[in-house]
């Protein structure tokens, strides 16, 4: 296997990274309008991420750092074809990270209620527009024979994109609802897991629309082994958030997620971005590679930073393992 090949197997893995563990801080995002019927059930499902959420973004800065070094011209192309949409998922983010940062400082009600209202809309438009950024990916967009993006943003706005968008943040609405039946206690969990079963059915049926179009129109038999495994997995954790396991209903959510990217990418592969006007034009892991020696210089940093990475954020979720409920909010001042 060529380096390159390594590192797109890398960047696929840092994606299912930030997908599995930014994809229930959307969807706790989101739930605090969908789900908490106080300020007090809001507190708590933000506290379930309160130590976590930002590490969970350094998948998303480490998956763009390696694209940039490792497929320049994948990174070019990707980020000034998808410049608005990509535009307004930076500036969620931002908005996001202050809006948890700056919601308790002040005690006005309605200082603290357009912070909340902040953070639900942060949540929920990147959680639809990732979605709708793979699908282009895989769908294939127009790019030229000089590797540059010729289409408008309302190409990006097809039928199969949406529809990708609309799976992303279902799924992950379900990831947050599971995580928020795992992490609290009393009536929250209760209806937690409620939410997350009528979640589960309705994930369901638009991820095995948007899987099997994808296995139809650009799958192998390693694609239909993956979609296999998200659609068993999908099934399973909808099961056992209903029969009260929420940790292995978590754990199988979390094994939908990374399947249903893998089995993106193994589409993809070895093409990074196809050519919707000439497959000769597509861009592949050889020609938006970095040079043989830049490639090898990034494995061996990766080699030794990404463990360490690894055991301190285990570390931080081990530290902040415990459920919490509303008795243990203090009351507003």
């Amino acid at each position: 296997m060529e380096l390159h090949d390594v590192w797109f197997v890398l960047i696929a893995v840092l994606w299912t990274g930030y997908f599995f563990l930014e994809g229930f801080d959307f969807g706790i995002g989101i739930l605090t309008k969908l789900l908490a019927r106080d300020r007090k059930e809001k507190r708590v499902l933000i506290n379930t991420i309160g130590p976590v959420w930002d590490g969970n973004e350094v998948w998303l800065l480490t998956a763009g750092g390696a694209t940039f070094a490792a497929f320049p011209d994948w990174y070019a192309t990707l980020f000034s074809g998808f410049y608005l949409p990509l535009l307004i998922i930076l500036v969620c983010l931002i908005v996001r990270g202050v809006a948890f940062e700056y919601r308790a400082k002040r005690p006005e009600d309605k200082w603290q209620r357009n912070w909340e209202e902040a953070i639900f809309w942060t949540s929920l438009i990147p959680a639809f527009l990732w979605g709708v950024a793979f699908g282009n990916i895989v769908h294939g967009v127009k790019i030229d024979a000089h590797k540059e993006y010729v289409g408008t943003f309302w190409d990006l706005l097809n039928p199969y994109a949406i529809l990708g968008g609309l799976v992303t943040l279902f799924l992950f609405t379900f990831h947050g609802a599971v995580f928020a039946s795992l992490k609290t206690i009393g009536d929250i969990r209760q209806r937690s897991r409620a939410l997350a079963l009528k979640l589960g059915l309705a994930t369901a049926v638009l991820a095995l629309g948007f899987l099997i179009w994808t296995q139809v129109s650009r799958g192998d038999t390693k694609s239909l082994v993956a979609m296999i495994v998200a659609v068993l997995a999908l099934v399973g954790a909808i099961g056992t958030i209903k029969a009260g396991r929420e940790g292995w209903s978590f754990a199988l959510s979390g094994i939908t997620i990374a399947a249903a990217v893998a089995m993106l990418f193994l589409t993809l592969f070895p093409n990074v971005m196809p050519s919707s006007l000439n497959d000769g034009w597509n861009l592949t892991v050889s020609n938006a590679s970095s040079t043989p020696y830049t490639l090898k210089i990034m494995t061996w940093c990766a080699g030794i930073a990404t463990p360490v990475v690894l055991l301190y954020q285990g570390w931080t979720y081990w530290v902040f393992r415990k459920r919490i409920g509303t008795q243990h909010i203090a009351d507003a001042h």
